[in-house]
């Protein structure tokens, strides 16, 4: 490569990086994980991120985030005046330790601060958030598994938090695997599942607007009867997508 492409090339990136970028840019910046290049194809950020309306310089909770996934493409796309909290408590911390090294040592990610707080105190203040998000993590408000360090948690203390959070008009995301219909939160527990009715009538009860939904990871085909993490569905059980606002 010649000199000046190289020029063009940095000068291009930087200007991504400072400016934000659209869904498409950020998945296509070069550098990304291995990792995340094949996740790209089952988690579709392409439908799910539009969802979130985010400009340059907003400011987003990727609540629960794991190794981070979504939150360095949001990184990306909010830019560096933007600002990206990457939430684990200390057992989702745990879970995707060796993920999360792999996406932080040696590797910038711009716009991104780790955010690392209990479910009790999340600590994202109030009318700060342009938006938040919880990727198939929304179903272990109702799960419990005390010998990995998952406690109990108030749902109606966690979700207001994050409607506290939230600016008016603001925008809260879910993904997450899908139930058997009238279900409820039973299968939370053991299945690692929720009923998508369950889930948007008690975040509603909890003050929040639906504002639309997605059917681009529904697979009709999954079965209900089967751990999300069994090899037969990992990577395709039916998962609904939910957003809602904190009304004006």
């Amino acid at each position: 490569m010649k000199s000046w492409q190289l020029l063009l090339l940095i000068l291009g990136l930087t200007a991504l990086t400072s400016q934000g970028a659209s869904v498409q840019e950020a998945m296509n910046q070069p550098g990304r994980l291995a990792a995340d290049l094949q996740r790209d194809a089952r988690s579709r950020p392409d439908a799910v991120i539009p969802l979130l309306q985010l400009q340059p310089g907003d400011r987003v909770a990727d609540i629960w985030a794991g190794g981070g996934y979504y939150s360095e493409l949001l990184g990306t796309i909010v830019g560096a005046e933007g600002q990206v909290l990457l939430v684990n408590n200390a057992a989702y911390k745990q879970f995707a330790s060796k993920a999360l090294a792999q996406r932080t040592e040696g590797r910038e990610l711009p716009g991104v601060v780790i955010h690392d707080r209990e479910a009790e105190d999340l600590d994202l203040g109030e009318n700060q958030l342009d938006a938040a998000l919880i990727v198939m993590s929304y179903h272990d408000i109702y799960h419990v598994d005390e010998k990995n360090g998952w406690r109990a948690i108030d749902p109606g203390d966690f979700l207001g938090q994050i409607y506290t959070a939230l600016k008016p008009g603001g925008r809260f995301l879910i993904v997450d695997h899908a139930a058997a219909p009238g279900s409820g939160k039973r299968d939370a527990q053991d299945l690692h599942r929720i009923d998508p009715e369950f889930a948007t009538a008690d975040i509603l009860s909890h003050g929040f607007i639906l504002a639309g939904s997605s059917d681009a990871l529904r697979n009709p085909d999954d079965d209900y009867t089967v751990m999300v993490f069994d090899p037969s569905v990992r990577g395709r059980t039916d998962r609904f997508i939910l957003v809602f606002t904190k009304p004006e």
